[in-house]
């Protein structure tokens, strides 16, 4: 068994031709996607980055594995204590260890255990590969490491291959000779002039008057130019769906060149491929552009296509799936057991059969830039907010999305029922969780008690200020009344102590 995975940092499933979108960034991920299963419907289960790859990493939600947060304590994997062996539990149940089991050699070609000092990551790697930029590589850097162990390796027999390309999360930095292949392509409807201006008077980071943060980054205009820092019309609205479009194209053109590499190989038809994501992306959705920073929809919905022999190609699958629940299917599929830990669960055998089967709900959560869980069920999304982020967000968000789609009406207020049922799966999923937590107690509660998200601590002093300098006072007054407490703590931490070269940080 030959087996690669293309992970595509914070790629939307909705922005993929194969999904239904109406720009051409994605000609040979369509190509590829006739040849395989199709699924609408699977969800990270913890975001953003770090928790979601951990999660891929040990089939456990975040409330087990311990990581949900980018810092503080719920930023790495608990540890196995007293009872730890020579190897570990998480050695010994993490995804490429069990690959190893069914007889692969496993590499990954990633520099994400850089990016976030996750080096847990490496657990049952036979081999990794580090571009060395920290998650600002492009797709031909990756490529040119991927495309030269498959010219070493490729023929040979029984490998895991994961490629992990980064190019649509901001910054937006396809190079210059790509162009504006979008420029005559209309926008997504939905981000009318009236909605862009409704967000301007909004707040929090990446909304609309700072999209890369806290405040523009001046300088990193010349560094990035297709990233805008704001979007104060509707060109700066072009700009943000243009660029990341322009990233999804880059990333799509490298997995055409793996996908021709096998051919070449004469190794194509024996390959299975499975192509996903860690996370998807807001847009403008939740008033948040350009990052993943709520337990909403867009954030945690990611692509997943299968290409493997004995699955129907070209059929597309609408039930309900965690990404874990994706890996504990390719253990069974390899003939392997899933690991009594793992809170994934295999989907094998229905689809084998062709049966359309899986979760009834989903609840998936947010630690980063938000403390958040959201339940999945039917046409909803309900959304439970700990800490907004300092967006003021409603402590509880409803939307259908079959009506609202981009999550423009939140309906709490107006369907007690549905937040009723909502919330019942809500409680039903922590009672369930919460007896094995790690380290004993709910991480996303400790989080709030830490501070608040790593991403924004810290940094609601001069947040406030801005807002002020902005015309925003109302939003900096409300934010300073919610938040008394953080105002307490100390301003935001200086730049890491040591020099990090080649790096341009926005």
């Amino acid at each position: 068994m030959r087996l690669i995975y293309i992970d595509i940092d914070t790629l939307r499933p909705d922005h993929l031709g194969c999904y239904g979108y109406h720009r051409k960034t994605s000609p040979n991920i369509d190509k590829l996607a006739a040849r395989s299963a199709l699924f609408r419907n699977v969800h990270a289960s913890d975001t953003p980055c770090l928790p979601s790859r951990t999660a891929l990493l040990t089939g456990r939600f975040g409330i087990h594995n311990g990581v949900v947060n980018h810092g503080g304590e719920d930023a790495d994997p608990v540890i196995g204590g007293p009872d730890r062996q020579f190897w570990s539990q998480l050695h010994f149940d993490s995804f490429p260890f069990r690959l190893q089991q069914a007889g692969l050699k496993t590499v990954s070609v990633s520099s994400f255990a850089h990016r976030h000092s996750a080096f847990h990551w490496y657990t049952g790697f036979d081999e990794t590969y580090n571009v060395g930029k920290f998650g600002r590589e492009t797709a031909d850097e990756v490529h040119a490491l991927a495309s030269d162990w498959l010219a070493r390796h490729g023929k040979e027999d029984n490998w895991f291959l994961h490629v992990h390309m980064w190019d649509p999360h901001t910054p937006y930095r396809a190079a210059p000779e790509y162009g504006e292949p979008f420029a005559d392509d209309p926008l997504p409807a939905w981000l009318t002039q009236e909605v862009r201006a409704e967000h301007w008077q909004g707040c929090g980071p990446h909304s609309a008057q700072e999209s890369t943060g806290f405040a523009p980054n001046e300088a990193a205009r010349a560094w990035y130019p297709r990233q805008p820092q704001s979007i104060p019309d509707m060109a700066a609205v072009r700009a943000m769906f243009d660029g990341y479009d322009t990233g999804v194209l880059v990333a799509d053109e490298y997995v055409g060149k793996l996908l021709a590499q096998l051919a070449e190989l004469g190794v194509d038809g024996e390959t299975a491929v499975m192509l996903s994501s860690d996370h998807g992306e807001t847009l403008g959705e939740l008033s948040v552009y350009g990052d993943h920073q709520t337990a909403d929809q867009f954030t945690t919905n990611v692509p997943l296509l299968l290409k493997w022999p004995g699955i129907e190609a070209g059929r597309e699958y609408r039930a309900f799936h965690y990404q874990i629940d994706v890996t504990a299917t390719i253990l069974e599929l390899l003939g392997q057991p899933v690991p009594a830990s793992w809170d994934g669960a295999s989907f094998a055998q229905s689809l084998k059969a062709g049966a359309d089967e899986g979760r009834d709900h989903l609840v998936v959560s947010q630690g980063a830039w938000t403390c958040q869980r959201g339940v999945r069920f039917g046409n909803w999304m309900m959304i439970c907010t700990l800490h907004d982020g300092y967006h003021l967000f409603d402590d509880v968000l409803l939307f259908d999305l079959e009506a609202d789609p981009h999550e423009q009406r939140n309906l709490a207020d107006h369907r007690p029922d549905i937040v009723e049922k909502g919330m019942g799966l809500l409680r039903a999923w922590e009672a369930e969780m919460l007896p094995t937590a790690a380290r004993g107690r709910d991480p996303l509660v400790n989080v709030v008690k830490e501070g608040g998200p790593y991403h924004i601590r810290g940094k609601l002093r001069a947040y406030l200020d801005r807002l002020r300098e902005t015309g925003r006072e109302a939003k900096a007054d409300a934010l300073a009344l919610k938040y008394a407490e953080d105002l307490q703590r100390p301003a935001e931490p200086g730049k890491p102590p040591f020099p990090i070269r080649n790096l341009r940080l926005v």
